[in-house]
């Protein structure tokens, strides 16, 4: 295929929760009061995506959900959109309904069902790229991971795929052989929840994709970083997101529960709910989400680095 080689994703590039009504049917005017929360502190973009429970809304719901939030945005930041599947059928139809309700980019992950090797994978995104005609970041992932090789051989061969979101362990590692293998052909971002920023930073990672909820810190760190303050950025990321980071990773998806803990407090979202299944938070863990919420709650003290 043949296609404009187009500039990559860069900056702090927030994933939206979805915010539930008691019934399970998305509320919708708490996405929005999601999205402005989120655009008012200077994000680069806003994405929807795993973190956004995708993989529990139906066909229909998906395309709603991009199109409020099309709407919502407004053209202020990109918007970017999940649409990974396993066969290449139902990831071409995704792809083309993400570029109708107006998404600016696509993530994907290369199929995952059975070990296939790199030509069919190729072969898959580029025929997600050739229907959909939108830019594309590919997203390495434990399920699905990429070799630095592959990421340069898919860059190469589908030109609408510019960008490359890190999640293999180790993170830190990986970005920078990712970093040095693709030769400036993809633009390299960071993931796995941006605990390791910093890291990712120094590697040459132009970015990451954490949760919406913590849009503000993220975006606290990251100017420090491009400002060459990483004394700055370790304070926030130390004292605001990692305990929190902590928390949400210490077991299956109780990263949904807590941030969506952060978002009702902070009076985006009306309650916490997350879709089936999941699994509820234990006693020990809900006393440690009340300490959490507790110390969130409490006035932030910024630190700045002394030029």
């Amino acid at each position: 295929m043949t296609g404009p080689q187009t500039p990559g994703l860069t900056g702090i590039v927030p994933i939206l929760l979805t915010p539930f009504r008691r019934d399970l049917s998305i509320d919708y005017a708490s996405l929005r009061r999601e999205v402005d929360a989120t655009l008012a502190t200077g994000v680069h973009g806003i994405g929807i995506a795993i973190g956004s429970e995708i993989f529990k809304l139906t066909p229909e719901e998906r395309r709603e959900i991009l199109r409020a939030v099309v709407d919502q945005v407004e053209g202020r930041v990109p918007v970017i959109m999940n649409t990974s599947a396993p066969g290449t059928a139902p990831a071409v139809q995704l792809a083309q309904e993400a570029a109708q309700a107006g998404a600016d980019r696509l993530m994907i992950w290369p199929p995952d069902f059975f070990a296939l090797g790199p030509d069919p994978a190729i072969d898959h995104l580029s025929r997600i790229a050739e229907a959909a005609q939108l830019p594309i970041v590919l997203q390495d992932v434990p399920q699905a991971p990429i070799s630095p090789a592959l990421a340069l051989r898919i860059a190469e061969a589908v030109p609408l795929v510019d960008t490359i979101k890190v999640e293999t362990n180790p993170t830190v590692a990986q970005v920078g052989a990712m970093v040095r293998a693709v030769e400036g052909k993809l633009t390299v971002l960071g993931g796995a929840g941006g605990g390791t920023l910093i890291e990712e930073h120094r590697r040459g990672a132009r970015g990451t994709m954490p949760f919406a909820s913590q849009a503000a810190e993220f975006m606290e760190v990251w100017t420090a970083l491009e400002a060459g303050q990483e004394g700055a950025a370790a304070r926030t990321l130390e004292t605001e997101i990692l305990p929190v980071s902590r928390l949400g990773f210490q077991s299956g998806d109780m990263f949904y529960h807590v941030h969506k803990a952060l978002l009702k407090q902070a009076g985006a979202f009306a309650n916490t709910l997350v879709r089936p299944p999941t699994a509820q938070p234990d006693e020990t863990a809900l006393g440690e989400l009340k300490q959490l919420l507790r110390r969130t709650a409490k006035p932030k003290e910024r630190h700045k680095e002394s030029a």
